[in-house]
């Protein structure tokens, strides 16, 4: 018999938001909070526009407002949505054994010292070649050892482990877009097996700079619509050209249910199903027959122990390139069936941008949203259907319906899929 998992706390911080519930409100209204980027002067690369968190000062971070101006973005991200998630779960009021509460994140890299790094490249070129002792002599003189210490993606677990006592079992994983969904099966697989009681899991990134936005438009995989950045990301539509750069952070807190249930805590819903396979094809490219995706989906269904006709509702990867977006929907007909045409799918990437390491956890929050209110969320900016792209979206307006049980995927470069099912909690 292994433990049951249930969702006790929720926190986000996102472009549209630093609530959940505010979050919500701007999806279901189809808001976009893609917009010029701002963090640093993106004027001569393809792509200037991004979705930014505008509103840095309102994070609630808490203790001593020096320490953070020192932390990376991302960390900051992470620690003032873990703070929401944990105080909304309540697990810090309880005599609780620290060590039986674990950290799982999927976090990315932290702040990178780009001027530093250009008068590094400066001071060691001479005549085409690169002197690799002035170099270092430059890097020496200038590197700040704490800044180099915050770009480490294991930093967000090991603050987040100190602000909550957290001595149970600690991990990172940074499958690229994948990262933090599978953060969240792992540490459900935790305390499946009864290694914790509580773990607090999700993700945390930003990829908003120099090199970041470089390395994507050398992959050809953000959109150059820069003249209308609200209209930009565009999943599943005939013309999209590519996805927007978010950031963010997610976290939720998972409790045995035993454990949940004996401190009469409150429940948004249950980790039923967990998948997670490989394509074992190339590093930037999705299988062409989605094989990982589908196999990565019916092993979550089957986790769960459901029927794929049960599934009310997909939050897809849906990221708003050409490739992903074709295969993705090839693979939900293959797991769906003839109910493939019926079951609504929708991509929030639309509206927040891609949240990268950090989007698995927000759009599973998504999902217990939409499980919670029964409503759907949109994919805005589907104005020219794709004849490869057949499905039910649920174009440009939010859509009242019965969501019992949610499916949500996330794909990473690499190959790398996980497929997490999340239903309404049941009790018995």
């Amino acid at each position: 018999m292994r433990n049951r998992v249930v969702i006790t706390g929720l926190g986000v911080v996102n472009p549209l938001g630093l609530e959940v519930d505010q979050v919500w409100e701007s999806l279901k209204q189809g808001h976009s909070g893609v917009g010029y980027t701002t963090i640093f002067d993106a004027s001569r690369f393809p792509t200037r526009i991004s979705a930014e968190i505008k509103d840095s000062e309102g994070l609630e971070l808490g203790g001593d407002a020096t320490f953070w101006k020192r932390r990376a973005r991302h960390t900051c991200f992470a620690a003032s949505a873990a703070r929401k998630a944990v105080e909304r779960s309540g697990i810090l009021d309880i005599d609780l054994d620290p060590t039986r509460l674990g950290v799982y994140l999927g976090a990315g890299e932290g702040n990178q010292n780009f001027e530093s790094f250009s008068r590094m490249v400066a001071a060691g070129l001479e005549d085409g070649e690169l002197d690799l002792s002035r170099f270092a002599k430059v890097g020496l003189e200038t590197l700040d050892p704490i800044g180099e210490l915050e770009q480490e993606p294991n930093m967000p677990v090991g603050y987040l482990s100190s602000m909550f006592n957290a001595q149970g079992p600690q991990a990172n994983c940074l499958t690229a877009c994948a990262a933090s969904s599978q953060a969240i099966g792992e540490a459900t697989e935790t305390i499946r097996r009864g290694d914790a009681d509580v773990m607090i899991s999700g993700g945390a990134h930003s990829m908003i700079h120099p090199f970041g936005i470089t390395g994507f438009n050398l992959l050809t995989a953000l959109s150059t619509r820069n003249e209308e950045p609200t209209r930009a990301s565009r999943p599943f539509d005939l013309q999209r050209d590519g996805f927007v750069l978010g950031e963010g952070s997610g976290i939720v807190v998972l409790e045995s249910l035993d454990h949940a249930r004996r401190r009469g805590a409150e429940i948004f819903g249950e980790i039923l199903g967990y998948g997670a396979t490989a394509d074992a094809y190339r590093v930037t490219d999705i299988h062409p027959a989605g094989r990982g995706a589908i196999r990565c989906m019916q092993l979550a269904i089957s986790d769960a122990g459901i029927d794929p006709a049960q599934v009310d509702y997909v939050n897809a990867h849906g990221t708003s390139t050409t490739v992903n977006d074709r295969v993705e929907s090839l693979a939900c007909r293959e797991v769906f069936g003839e109910r493939a045409l019926e079951t609504p799918v929708s991509s929030t990437k639309s509206m927040m941008g891609h949240l990268i390491a950090a989007a698995g956890v927000t759009e599973l929050i998504v999902c217990l949203m939409a499980i919670r209110d029964n409503v759907l969320p949109p994919t805005i900016n589907y104005e020219h259907p794709d004849p490869e792209c057949d499905l039910d979206y649920i174009p440009n307006a939010s859509r009242e319906a019965t969501c019992d049980i949610a499916l949500n995927n996330s794909f990473g470069f690499g190959g790398q899929n996980i497929t997490l099912v999340v239903g309404q909690f049941r009790d018995g």
